[in-house]
């Protein structure tokens, strides 16, 4: 869960220039670094990476004060439904709450589902199609009216309002209503707006969810945002996301887009009825900074505790505080994979060797550097599941030696490949890549360097950032222009297979536009592996389906994996009870976050 995504969920905005890795390595090695690896420091930070999968000053924790957030971007929408950046997802659960959450951990354990707005997770029945829930007592709005299964019903309804309130994620409209048939709230005629048949509300705390089809991951998909109830009297439609009507611990106060938010506490929210949020803060700001320089300078002042956007500081900020402040710091893996992958309709990337060519003959230490180093890249990517999700076997599965021998880049078995492709002299490409992303530039930059090793002559072609789904999400512009490489990145929705490589890679995704399936991979051993995944209630075998998935698209060529992403954010010294959690992509969990001092 796409930090910002940079492509379906998390739309990830990387305002990061390439570094030179030798600088950040000298700089980690703790050039100047006077508070030690992880002893905390004077400053009264925890110590470098202390908050990494563990929790960093959790005892310290006070009720009172202001937690004050900072970014270079503000969210797509705060409406619940339209949300989709990951630090939105994770912003949210201050003023929204679901039938389920992520547990309030560290590491893998905050993956883990949770009861929420419900007294437990759900009751299965009808072979994995029937999914009941009861709603716990003294849940309320910010208005002190109770929540009902009602208003649960009805926020999710609102995932079918594509045409009004376009951007979130549509996968609970997918599951429940594959036919289309329900025209959404704002068209249902029916007099009570929920005709919805998929969900039933027998009384105001029971809700029933009546799949058509069985998916494993249902309960996943009501753990999204998207699944927050909404009251139907205080839905303003496509204004919502301006002022959303709190059923957490915080309501809004002031809100000015791109600017800045400021959230105070709901008087009408009980704590005895909430057992995930602790609501340390009596307040929690964001401001919005148009310099990410800037925004980085005042975190390092102390002006502000994080950055809500969690993608990395930038190279100069990140190059001061990991020679001065480097007990403030965390490295963890973010749950991106940054890669590039070959369109098939783009000649001659419809022939597995040449797209294998690429895959071997790429320097793949420059390409890791390109992204920032070891510390502020990540680890060199060696297939396409990402760490996070069940089923990856990280580096220990590299079936090009990607991490291994061809590290540098191989040309002899590279040329090999392009003699078996019919291209022994090589051939000409175009690399596309977002012009609103440097240090996606300095990717493609490098790859097209080593690829002119092995006789493949690549133009790069910077394209609108702002415009991905028209642009590259657009299979017959792709074919058009000859985009032969696309540099993309892409993070789970949800910790699973089909939270990550659905839209990816299932032949059903191929979309004229908004595609994400760049591959245009049409493969029926895939497809039928992702229906068995679906179909299977038992964890051990759908870890094994999602493996052999990996294996498939890896074995295929599709794609060439950069790095497993990891960051370098900043922990402010007056946080407490701090730690990053898988549930939300290696991002702190914001939501249980509380300041050393009330002040």
């Amino acid at each position: 869960m796409t930090t910002l995504r940079t492509s379906g969920r998390r739309k990830q905005a990387m305002a990061a220039a390439a570094v030179v890795a030798a600088l950040l390595t000298t700089a980690a090695c703790g050039g100047g670094d006077s508070d030690g690896d992880n002893g905390g420091s004077k400053t009264g930070a925890a110590g470098f990476d202390a908050a990494n999968n563990k929790v960093a000053q959790a005892s310290l924790a006070k009720k009172g004060g202001t937690l004050k957030f900072a970014g270079a971007q503000d969210a797509d929408s705060w409406d619940t439904t339209r949300g989709y950046y990951g630090f939105m997802w994770n912003f949210a659960r201050y003023y929204s709450r679901q039938l389920v959450t992520n547990k309030t951990e560290p590491g893998k354990a905050g993956a883990e589902l949770t009861p929420d707005l419900a007294t437990g997770l759900a009751k299965v029945t009808d072979d994995g199609k029937t999914y009941t829930y009861t709603l716990r007592d003294g849940i309320t709005w910010e208005d002190g009216k109770p929540i009902t299964s009602k208003d649960i019903k009805y926020g999710i309804e609102r995932v079918w309002a594509q045409d009004v309130l376009a951007g979130g994620p549509t996968y609970l409209k997918e599951v429940l209503d594959p036919k289309g048939e329900y025209p959404g709230p704002y068209k249902d005629k029916s007099k009570d707006k929920l005709g919805l048949k998929a969900i039933e509300t027998p009384d105001d705390k029971t809700i029933v969810f009546k799949l058509p089809k069985a998916n494993s991951d249902f309960e996943e998909m009501l753990a999204l945002i998207s699944a927050s109830p909404v009251r139907q009297d205080k839905d303003t439609k496509s204004k919502y996301g301006l002022k959303p009507f709190s059923s957490g611990p915080y309501k809004f106060e002031s809100y000015d887009p791109g600017k800045s938010l400021k959230l105070v506490r709901n008087e009408n929210w009980k704590p005895e009825s909430d057992p995930i949020r602790k609501a340390y803060p009596d307040a929690i700001t964001l401001n919005i900074f148009s310099n990410a320089n800037e925004m980085d300078r005042r975190l390092i002042a102390g002006d502000y505790d994080l950055d809500i956007n969690q993608t990395g500081m930038s190279p100069q900020g990140r190059t001061i505080a990991l020679k001065e402040h480097k007990a403030n710091l965390d490295n963890p893996v973010s749950g991106y994979i940054r890669y590039a992958v070959f369109p098939q309709s783009v000649k001659p990337f419809d022939n597995e060797n040449c797209r294998k060519a690429v895959i071997v003959g790429a320097d793949h230490v420059s390409l890791q550097n390109a992204r920032g180093g070891p510390i502020a890249g990540g680890d060199i990517g060696t297939n396409m599941l990402p760490p996070s999700v069940p089923g990856s076997e990280g580096q220990a599965y590299d079936p090009y030696q990607l991490a291994g021998k061809n590290k540098s880049g191989n040309v002899a078995e590279a040329k090999k490949l392009l003699k078996a492709c019919g291209k022994p002299n090589g051939f000409k490409t175009t690399i596309a890549v977002r012009n609103n992303k440097p240090v996606e530039v300095a990717t493609a930059e490098s790859l097209q360097a080593s690829l002119k090793k092995i006789g493949i002559q690549a133009d790069i072609e910077q394209y609108d950032g702002s415009q991905t789904s028209g642009i590259i999400g657009s299979p017959s512009n792709v074919k058009k222009k000859g985009f032969g490489i696309i540099i993309m990145g892409w993070g789970p929705d949800f910790p699973s297979v089909q939270g990550f490589g659905l839209p990816l890679w299932h032949s059903k995704y191929i979309l004229e536009s908004g595609n994400n399936n760049y591959a245009l991979i049409k493969d029926k051993a895939i497809d039928g592996l992702f229906e068995d995944y679906v179909n299977t209630l038992d964890d051990a075998e759908k870890t094994k389906i999602a493996t052999e998935i990996n294996h498939k698209v890896m074995e295929g060529g599709y794609y060439l994996p950069f790095v497993f992403e990891k960051f370098i954010n900043w922990r402010g010294s007056r946080l407490a009870n701090v730690y990053t959690s898988d549930g939300y992509s290696g991002m702190y969990d914001f939501v249980n976050l509380g300041l050393k001092s009330a002040k």
